[in-house]
């Protein structure tokens, strides 16, 4: 798998495809690029480019031992998108990676064509730190089985718990073989640098196409505060998928690659 040395940290990253355009996703607090294996063929055949990336502290990228922001992200991502002679390119979001999109869209708004924003908040609310405080308390315990059991329930919607058992089963038996003390300890890091994540005051600076995806039953980002941060943001956009979660991405997923594929489309 290819990386890249940025700001002096090894960045992995899958880019596939071919086309003119790119475009980006950005993982959840728990995902890497090998959470969308199988959305690959989705985007590629739609000729665009599809570029994966895990932040440091994520799947293949180095891990950071220290504290820090989750702005930090920023400057990596511009530093992965130069080397790759990616001038400017769709960005997708999902939860923490919809954070550092919007924190690169401020920053960098040149080098954005679109910016597609999945349940995700403008200023992380005291229920979305509790939490955090228990993926946190219960990353400490390093038993994959038991974090599955604790940290899930937040994430998928009790509609895909009720019809996707067996899915979960299997999942809870991926991650209870997977999930190792330096992943457990990387994720403590990742969940403290959102904490104080909060832009709402500069969401009317964002310029770019903008398009926001909600669950209808998230309970982390619910749509309401999703859709006060529609009316702060120019001409921005809403979807909501009905009877998914905070994982509306994986629980419905058809339903998920034809907004973002749509929204790309219309400005590409």
């Amino acid at each position: 798998m290819p990386k890249a040395n940025i700001n002096n940290i090894e960045i992995n990253y899958e880019l596939d495809g071919k086309g003119d355009e790119t475009i980006v996703i950005l993982n959840g607090i728990m995902m890497s690029t090998a959470s969308w294996v199988d959305f690959v063929p989705v985007y590629t055949k739609n000729n665009y480019k599809f570029l994966r990336v895990d932040f440091r502290d994520q799947g293949l990228s180095s891990k950071y031992p220290e504290d820090y922001d989750v702005s930090i992200h920023v400057e990596d991502l511009k530093g992965l998108l130069e080397y790759l002679e990616i001038e400017s390119a769709h960005i997708v979001g999902i939860s923490y990676g919809a954070m550092v999109a919007t924190l690169f869209e401020l920053k960098y708004s040149d080098m954005v064509k679109t910016l597609i924003l999945s349940n995700t908040v403008g200023k992380v609310p005291e229920y979305l730190k509790a939490a955090s405080e228990v993926w946190e308390e219960a990353s400490k315990l390093n038993d994959g089985r038991k974090f599955f059991k604790f940290s899930m329930p937040f994430i998928y919607s009790d509609h895909f718990y009720n019809h996707q058992k067996e899915w979960l089963d299997e999942r809870e038996d991926q991650l209870a073989e997977a999930l190792s003390k330096e992943w457990f300890e990387a994720l403590i890091r990742l969940s403290k640098s959102s904490k104080d994540f909060d832009v709402w005051d500069q969401l009317s600076k964002i310029k770019s196409p903008t398009l926001l995806i909600g669950g209808s039953r998230d309970i982390l980002t619910p749509v309401e505060k999703m859709k006060k941060m529609q009316k702060e943001i120019d001409n921005a956009k809403m979807l909501i998928i009905n009877d998914a979660g905070h994982a509306s991405c994986y629980e419905k997923t058809d339903e998920f690659n034809t907004a973002v594929l749509g929204f790309v489309a219309v400005n590409s």
